[in-house]
């Protein structure tokens, strides 16, 4: 026995026209798909930046205050701190907020030359060209970042019940802006004691 012939209507597919549609409704809907979801793919990196540049602002800020409080401190271990009686007077800023410059040292150095955490005022680097402090290239982790130090004389005054002069404390602050433009800001405090 013969199955029966299917009828016309049963066979017949879609119409150019309602291709065309199908395909216009498809395109409308993944472009407001990615139009939503594009700056979520940005912004999932930046914790991922976010934790880069804290381990590079924290490097930074171990690195210099691994040195002495001033080029005048003395380096070995000795009772006498800079600005003491019968001891070498402390640094002074000049009147623009710089640092003046100690022999031998320029802020175009390398920064393993620096002694002194004054010598770090005003540096600034791109990530491309920094080194950990053996001198090994970090280009390929920190490519795109800058760091930017800068030091000063903290403001006199009293700070957890202890008087303070002007000239006993230097505050370090570390900036690192990651690739996609957030800056964070790392300080510390460095004590000629």
């Amino acid at each position: 026995m013969l199955a029966p012939a299917m009828s016309a209507r049963s066979q017949q597919g879609f119409s150019l026209i309602e291709l065309i549609a199908g395909i216009v409704v498809l395109a409308i809907a993944l472009s407001l798909v990615t139009a939503v979801l594009g700056p979520l793919y940005i912004k999932s990196t930046d914790p991922w930046h976010q934790v880069r540049a804290t381990e590079l602002g924290q490097s930074m800020l171990n690195d210099i205050m691994s040195r002495s409080f001033d080029q005048q401190s003395p380096r070995s271990g000795s009772m006498l701190r800079c600005g003491e009686s019968s001891a070498p007077a402390c640094t002074v800023q000049n009147a623009d907020g710089s640092w003046p410059a100690d022999p031998g040292e320029s802020a175009a150095d390398n920064r393993l030359r620096f002694n002194d955490v004054d010598d770090f005022d005003n540096f600034t680097v791109n990530g491309s060209l920094l080194t950990n402090i053996l001198a090994e290239d970090l280009a390929d982790v920190y490519r795109s970042y800058q760091l930017t130090v800068s030091v000063s004389y903290a403001a006199a005054g009293e700070v957890g019940g202890i008087s303070l002069a002007s000239d006993q404390v230097k505050v370090i602050t570390v900036t690192v802006r990651t690739p996609t433009g957030n800056e964070l800001q790392f300080s510390s405090y460095k004590g000629n004691w």
